[in-house]
């Protein structure tokens, strides 16, 4: 009798440290996702020049998370929240935008990251991203495929470039399973799906995740936000590569002029003369 409780005894430590051992390899398993964001004007803001023309007027404006890289930080959520794994939000600007990236902690980021440099230009913005993620080595890079200020749909290529890491653009839908993605994006005429191996970047848009599927914060997650951690990095570098030399806003929209549609002779040369459409 005290020999088959003794088996049981060993028995039942030899099952719990294989569980404990399971756990802390699934542990070490678990993705690290990096999502960058971009400090960004609202949509419905008016947008003004300073008076030199040479930078945006700031002036009344609501800043927010870029559209495009919120579909990316929401799909990153639904991986942590189904298979596990951590998800950092990371922003290249001064200290105007870590409200936004408070935004994100309230959505559900577990901690943000400001590398405290000014974007002067895509390049910048990239060799300031790659040394980051060289350093805390992120199985899965998310971002909007381009900032909706700018719209240079830049950054996403080059970090991946820089990295020599695998990159789809314009991704509409993606799965992870075994260290192995497969992603869906649009292409002229459809879509096309492919398939890479972590770690690898991922230029999101609508599609990723739909509008219904976006997440804002409640009144527990803007709690939990405040107490969660946002570090400030040193930029690695302090030149510039580029310069804004000048902006303008678009030409305002000339008068309507009102043609018979009988005078089908008066159209075409107004068409012709003044339009130069024809």
């Amino acid at each position: 009798m005290q020999s088959l409780l003794s088996f049981r005894f060993l028995r039942s430590r030899f099952l719990n440290s294989c569980d404990v051992s399971l756990r802390s390899i699934s542990k070490l398993l678990l993705m690290k996702i990096l999502v960058c964001i971009s400090h960004v004007p609202d949509t419905t803001s008016k947008i003004q020049f300073t008076s030199d023309g040479k930078s945006l007027d700031t002036t009344g404006i609501q800043f927010v998370i870029n559209p495009y890289d919120e579909f990316a930080l929401t799909r990153a959520l639904w991986f942590k929240e189904k298979e596990g794994g951590s998800v950092t939000v990371v922003n290249v600007g001064k200290a105007n935008t870590e409200p936004t990236l408070r935004k994100a902690l309230a959505i559900g980021a577990d901690d943000a990251i400001r590398i405290d440099a000014e974007p002067t230009d895509g390049f910048a913005v990239a060799s300031e991203l790659i040394s980051l993620i060289a350093t805390e080595k992120y199985d899965l890079v998310i971002m909007g495929r381009e900032s909706i200020d700018y719209n240079g749909t830049q950054v996403p290529g080059m970090v991946a470039a820089l990295l020599d890491w695998p990159f789809v653009n314009a991704c509409v839908g993606m799965e992870v399973e075994g260290g192995v993605a497969t992603c869906i994006r649009e292409i002229d005429g459809g879509k096309e799906t492919v398939k890479a191996s972590l770690p690898m970047i991922v230029a999101g848009q609508k599609g990723l995740v739909e509008e219904k599927d976006l997440r804002i914060p409640n009144m527990r997650g803007i709690m939990t936000a405040r107490t969660k951690p946002l570090k400030v990095i040193p930029s690695i570098s302090n030149e510039v590569a580029t310069e804004a030399i000048k902006f303008e806003r678009p030409a305002g929209k000339q008068a309507c002029k009102m043609v018979s549609s009988d005078d089908v002779k008066a159209l075409v040369d107004l068409l012709h003369n003044e339009a130069k459409a024809i």
